[in-house]
């Protein structure tokens, strides 16, 4: 009788305790073919280049069963001429994300670090361009809660450019 109860008790148990059901990676290809399309796709403009603009943009978007991104909100933004390369790179995304089955929409986060490749030693004229930036930036901030119910935070897309 001991052994039944122990037994059932043991069923019991690992079945309460199964391990988290494992994801596959919501961008088709993995993590590495995604960041690779980011960086790909991401074209920093000739203003930031010019005004030698460095940060990161938080961006929260959704996407239906389809892999098309419905609805997607800035959360931070270290400048606003940072936004629209990652939206364009967004944009061209659609029909890539996988979501769960038995989803219709699912939520992700996705951060994205734009800089510059290392300035050479002795490069006074960038350094103050770039200081001239980081003074006078204007970042978009949350400025209330922000709701995140069932979302997914994604890998950073780190994103170099040339100063050239």
């Amino acid at each position: 009788m001991k052994k039944t109860i122990l037994l059932t008790i043991a069923l019991f148990l690992s079945a309460y305790c199964m391990a988290q059901q494992q994801l596959a990676f919501p961008f088709q290809g993995g993590s590495q073919v995604m960041t690779q399309f980011f960086k790909d796709s991401l074209t920093v403009s000739r203003q930031i280049i010019q005004k030698r603009a460095i940060g990161v943009v938080v961006f929260k978007f959704t996407a239906d069963d389809k892999g098309v991104i419905k609805k997607l909100v800035v959360y931070y933004a270290d400048d606003a001429i940072l936004v629209s390369p990652a939206i364009d790179a967004l944009k061209k995304s659609n029909h890539k994300w996988i979501i769960p089955d038995h989803e219709k929409f699912h939520d992700f986060i996705i951060p994205f670090s734009i800089g510059f490749n290392p300035l050479a030693e002795g490069d006074v004229s960038a350094q103050k361009a770039f200081y001239d930036f980081y003074a006078r930036r204007k970042p978009i901030l949350s400025t209330n809660q922000v709701p995140l119910d069932m979302v997914t935070l994604l890998p950073t897309i780190v994103v170099n450019y040339n100063l050239n």
